[in-house]
């Protein structure tokens, strides 16, 4: 039987409805999965809601003793670079124990590879003042620079490490003098100084920075080393002094492992230095007989307390030296690098032959 016209009407309205309806929520099905799509596609390609103009100046100061990941995080924060592909550029560069306080002219969405660069650089504006601590300055010396540097006296520096304004979780327990237990634990960097910083706010950067970069060294190899992690900074400071050239650093530390294993002197001239507390220059016979602790010509073992300031580079030697038998060393070429021997009768020679090259005098 045939529909009326009625009917098919009414049939006709309904299904159109419903094609309407359909296509109604196949635009919104479109329209979510478009949305989802950008968000999976803004996910893979690291979009953390990163909207920053590129290749706009700005101004950033990075604090003394500032993690790398706190630092990731500011420059994430002002614009300069995204913090996961500044940490990638570091640790692929190595130089995550490196990056350096300070304050920095940078611009908005910057090369990561170009901002870690210039934080191993270090700051190039100039934030009030800057102080540099050199590897291997004695505590001395620094109190001596920065009495030179600042408004503030020697005395008014040693106050505040022997007083406890500064503190530090590396200070030996075992070292009586409250300024000597200091000796080595100011890590050398280049340090901003603002106009009214006090003493103690001038110090304490220094001893923070030197806490987080002993804690970054991997002392996983101590143990057989048969050292405590104080002994190793005491041994990277007599590294810092002795090696002339970086691929001198983990042989010199074997030279000193292999002497404190077969219980022979170490018979370092930069112990007899530090004891003299001045620098003769070139050591004689007899500034060998100066009666102190730490002439390791005359006393067993290693000196009391590190030597001087201590770089990462020592530190890591002294943790991680190479395997040899070696146990002399002498200065043998121009550049500043030593040549190693296991025998006397062999450093003798190597001795001979630096003095006829005029290496030695």
């Amino acid at each position: 039987m045939q529909p009326t016209t009625n009917e098919t009407t009414e049939s006709e309205t309904s299904t159109a409805g419903r094609v309407a309806i359909f296509a109604g929520l196949a635009v919104v099905v479109i329209i979510v999965l478009v949305l989802l799509a950008q968000v999976f596609a803004g996910f893979v390609a690291g979009d953390d809601g990163w909207t920053v103009q590129s290749g706009q100046p700005i101004e950033v100061t990075i604090v003394a003793g500032s993690s790398a990941s706190t630092i990731y995080v500011l420059l994430h924060e002002e614009g300069v670079a995204r913090s996961s592909e500044i940490e990638s550029a570091a640790r692929a560069s190595g130089v995550e124990d490196r990056l350096q306080a300070g304050t920095y002219s940078f611009t908005t969405d910057m090369d990561p590879s170009l901002v870690v660069r210039r934080l191993v650089e270090g700051g190039d504006v100039a934030s009030g003042a800057t102080f540099t601590v050199i590897e291997g300055w004695t505590i001395d010396r620094i109190i001596d620079e920065l009495a030179e540097a600042t408004p503030y006296t020697r005395a008014e520096f040693q106050k505040a490490l022997r007083d406890g304004d500064v503190s530090s979780t590396l200070l030996p327990i075992s070292v009586v003098d409250p300024l000597a237990r200091w000796e080595g634990l100011l890590y050398p960097a280049k340090y901003p100084i603002t106009h009214d910083a006090t003493p103690r706010q001038i110090l304490q950067p220094m001893a923070d920075e030197m806490v987080r970069r002993f804690d970054a060294i991997d002392w996983s190899s101590i143990g057989k080393l048969e050292i405590s992690r104080y002994e190793a900074l005491i041994i990277g400071s007599l590294i810092e002094w002795e090696a002339g050239v970086d691929g001198d650093r983990e042989i010199i530390s074997s030279v000193i492992h292999n002497r404190i294993d077969q219980a022979m002197r170490l018979q370092i001239d930069a112990t007899v230095i530090y004891a003299l507390g001045y620098n003769p220059k070139r050591v004689l016979a007899e500034h060998l007989k100066t009666e102190s602790p730490y002439n390791t010509y005359l006393v067993d073992g290693l000196p009391p307390t590190p030597i001087g300031t201590v770089s990462t580079a020592s530190l890591e030697a002294a943790v991680h030296p190479i395997q040899s038998d070696y146990l002399f060393y002498v200065l043998g070429n121009e550049d500043g690098s030593h040549v190693f021997a296991v025998t006397y009768e062999q450093h003798q020679a190597n001795v001979k032959a630096a003095k006829d090259a005029g290496v030695l005098p």
